[in-house]
């Protein structure tokens, strides 16, 4: 007998509420059942597309398993914790809140009343990160870039649009710890930004085995740039996010040539095969999916949201000072 499909309603149809709504249409899993939006031409163009339901406001989510929360982040707050008070599973565009205490806030609802609830920092799922960090033995240093051209229509700073998602990877190359200490740059360039919104943040984590991370998000880029380095102690994993592919290099001698003039050096180069070819987004759906199924550890999964937040809340407070 097949399992009966999760019946999921969209709240947000922008650029990445349009994703979602593509990747629930295509999956055997979800009954899209219907798309929430203001915006009465953009809601219905999506439900028209998907074959669903327009509605221009949240209402009684009795008739919906799961909501997927996919509008502007600064109405996050007040959504969720609408969605959490009628005990729905929730997925959320990243950040939950731009601001620390809502997103503690809306945390600890969805702790009180056990509803499970997760966060979308898709990167987790990019196939290229879950092969690195699934050969990862014992990281020491890790730097990861995220710089991209200037994109108006992104009011928020680079903090919770880009750095989020690094500071996360970071979190979870060093087993989910929280950096013990947190150091940071702000820069304001763009003549274009609102104000107060940081176009550059160069952030140096330090872990409690003494591991360190350096993450770098900028949006005053000429080009698109997505990368992962983790040093070990005898090695070096290195993905690039964007072609989502991972290479190990294994320096293995560096002796002095024969003629006596200079030195050679051998590296072993390693290509590993990638454990998924998926896309992350449906990759990440199959997750939220089997959480609320119950399959996956609504605790942990609600516990590995606030560590990325809490850094990023501290290199604001360091940015603003």
């Amino acid at each position: 007998m097949s399992e009966a499909k999760t019946r999921v309603l969209l709240i947000g149809t922008g650029s990445m509420g349009s994703l979602h709504a593509r990747v629930m249409s295509q999956s055997d899993r979800v009954d899209l059942v219907g798309v929430v939006e203001p915006r009465a031409e953009a809601g219905r163009a999506v439900a028209e597309r998907f074959g669903t339901t327009w509605y221009p406001e949240l209402d009684s989510l009795s008739d919906v398993d799961a909501v997927v929360l996919a509008s502007a982040t600064h109405a996050h707050h007040k959504l969720a914790l609408e969605v959490l008070n009628q005990d729905t599973p929730l997925l959320t565009e990243k950040p939950v809140c731009d601001d620390l205490a809502a997103t503690e806030e809306v945390l600890a609802l969805s702790e009180s009343r056990d509803v499970p609830i997760m966060c979308g920092l898709l990167e987790r799922y990019n196939p290229a990160v879950m092969t690195a960090l699934a050969l990862l033995d014992g990281p020491v240093h890790v730097t990861a870039t995220r710089h991209s051209p200037y994109a108006a229509r992104i009011k928020t700073g680079v903090g919770w649009d880009l750095l989020v998602h690094d500071v996360d990877l970071a979190v979870r190359c060093f087993g989910g710890a929280e950096p013990t200490r947190v150091s940071s740059g702000a820069g304001f360039f763009h003549p274009e930004s609102v104000e107060g919104a940081e176009d550059v943040l160069e952030t140096v984590l330090t872990f409690p085995q003494g591991g360190m991370a350096n993450v770098s998000a900028s949006r005053v880029g000429q080009r698109k740039v997505r990368s992962l380095t983790i040093n070990e102690v005898d090695r070096l994993v290195e993905v690039d996010l964007l072609r989502r592919d991972v290479t190990i290099y294994r320096h293995i001698s560096h002796d002095a040539a024969d003629d006596g003039l200079g030195y050679r050096q051998q590296t072993v180069i390693e290509i590993p095969e990638l454990v998924s070819a998926r896309e992350p987004l449906a990759t990440q759906l199959d997750r939220f999916l089997d959480l609320v199924a119950g399959k996956v550890d609504a605790v942990e999964e609600r516990a590995s949201i606030l560590p990325s937040h809490r850094v990023v809340a501290t290199v604001l407070a360091q940015a603003r000072a």
